[in-house]
């Protein structure tokens, strides 16, 4: 029988903020209204990460990012041009700016702006811009694709490096990274960003893929939510870095339930973000979410989030090396031909 008079501290900090809970939406089309961020703090979002600001919608600040940027607007991981019925009700950095002072007068939780580029110039002005609006933390977006071969794996980790070091030097507000898992060594880069100054990782960016229309003979965007199934590469990494890192690191990607919550937080997570379980239950969710939560630590006797975060990463379970390549071999073999 479980006491459900128990009290069972859900609290954890991000970005040095002090959160009542780890659940946090996630941006998505649904923070771009008041009223959505006013039902996420109802229903029990302990802090929300606002819809990125599109490099597209920016007035470049010179010739060389514009003809850097242009080779890439296609495979931003948000790009408004892999989606365009959102073309029409995309915010323009003003509206954007109007936006974060109209939530943080909404809500009393964190309210986290979102930057969607890969290189410095105007995105200085508006980080500062964002700060000045009243923004919590700011989430870099800064997910893209190298499509030409004269660029090295070197080069693409040094403009993540510089434009961390950048935007940390000109805002006072914590500053995340939204990273995807496209890197040679992703752990020797989580660590050159956390000696840049990253406050926090956020694991991982979504990679949209459009797909082909044989009859029309065109690319066509393709949305696909996430599942469960999805959460696995990223609490391998979080696990991996965690104790390697001062960085906090966040989850996002494939949370649908109480025990995805709670895989993540063992991993090393300090937030669990999320948007399709959104998208697909509706906001009043996170309060499912939340007693599910509550149940399932009353049952296994956790009084705390953070006595259970870290628990289950590289550094703290009897065998480290089932996150290595040493398990290769004994994941191959576990399945039998029925």
């Amino acid at each position: 029988m479980i006491d459900l008079t128990k009290t069972i501290d859900l609290s954890t900090t991000y970005l040095g903020l002090k959160l009542k809970n780890p659940l946090v939406a996630s941006s998505s089309p649904m923070c771009e209204d008041v009223g959505n961020i006013r039902r996420m703090e109802d229903s029990g979002a302990a802090a929300v990460v606002l819809h990125s600001l599109f490099e597209e919608q920016i007035e470049l600040e010179s010739d060389d990012l514009d003809r850097f940027l242009t080779a890439d607007t296609e495979i931003s991981a948000e790009s408004v041009t892999h989606f365009p019925e959102l073309t029409q009700r995309v915010m323009g950095p003003e509206r954007y700016l109007k936006h974060i002072r109209d939530c943080k007068e909404a809500v009393k939780i964190p309210i986290i702006a979102s930057l969607n580029g890969s290189t410095n110039g105007g995105w200085l002005r508006y980080a500062k811009q964002m700060q000045e609006a009243g923004a919590d933390a700011l989430e870099l977006n800064i997910y893209y694709i190298p499509v030409d071969p004269k660029v090295t794996g070197e080069q693409v980790e040094h403009k993540y490096v510089d434009l961390v070091k950048a935007v940390k030097a000109e805002v006072r507000i914590p500053v995340a990274v939204k990273l995807g898992p496209y890197f040679s060594s992703l752990a020797n880069v989580a660590r050159k960003l956390d000696a840049a100054g990253a406050d926090a990782l956020v694991l991982f960016n979504r990679f949209y893929q459009p797909d082909y229309d044989l009859e029309a003979l065109e690319v066509v965007p393709n949305l696909i939510l996430s599942n469960s199934h999805e959460l696995l590469l990223r609490l391998h990494w979080i696990a991996v870095l965690y104790g390697g890192v001062k960085a906090d690191l966040a989850l996002t990607g494939g949370v649908h339930s109480a025990t995805d919550v709670v895989k993540a937080m063992m991993a090393g997570a300090r937030v669990a973000m999320m948007t399709s379980a959104l998208l697909k239950r509706g906001i009043s969710f996170l309060d499912t979410l939340s007693t599910e939560l509550l149940i399932w630590m009353g049952e296994h006797e956790y009084d705390s989030i953070r006595q259970m975060q870290g628990s289950m990463s590289r550094n703290a379970v009897p065998q480290p090396g089932a996150f290595e390549r040493a398990n290769y071999m004994k994941v191959l073999s576990s399945y039998a031909m029925r």
